[in-house]
């Protein structure tokens, strides 16, 4: 069965301007993975806009973290 993504699959850390470690936690296998994103738009897309998020933007970011990791 899988899960639904939601925004509490990820975590944001503040890196500099510009930039934030986001990581996204799978809430299946448990396994993370944390990238430094520096798309602006998709970090005020997701979590800025907490209440009202697009799954097609989560699984952008869920993308970029995979792409872009450095392993947990």
């Amino acid at each position: 069965m899988t899960k639904k993504i939601s925004l509490n699959d990820f975590s944001f850390r503040f890196s500099g301007y510009g930039h934030y470690d986001v990581t996204y936690t799978s809430p299946v296998t448990g396994s993370m993975w944390t990238a430094t994103i520096d798309d602006m738009p998709l970090i005020d897309a997701t979590k800025s806009n907490w209440d009202n998020v697009k799954t097609q933007e989560l699984n952008r970011l869920k993308k970029l973290c995979k792409q872009l990791c450095e392993w947990n």
